[in-house]
């Protein structure tokens, strides 16, 4: 069963984008989630943005940003945001 967090989607096509999301991938298996640009003036989001900075650098080839967590890890943080 799964569960949805208000704000959160799941990217189903590389092009599938819409106004005001920006494409991010989390996890071992680099899946692909759609979160609210609103998420990244957040100090918790923008923590994240750092590590994948260090991590990844600016280079993502994918056409969207790597996040350096686990899913499970990068849901808890989005439901607390989604919550603000």
């Amino acid at each position: 069963m799964a569960f949805r967090i208000p704000g959160i989607r799941r990217a189903t096509k590389s092009n599938d984008v819409p106004k005001g999301y920006l494409a991010v991938y989390v996890g071992d298996k680099m899946r692909r989630f759609l979160i609210p640009v609103s998420y990244l003036n957040q100090p918790l989001f923008q923590e994240l943005l750092n590590q994948a900075e260090e991590e990844f650098g600016y280079d993502h080839p994918n056409g969207g940003l790597a996040i350096p967590c686990g899913e499970d890890e990068f849901l808890y943080l989005t439901s607390k945001l989604s919550r603000l």
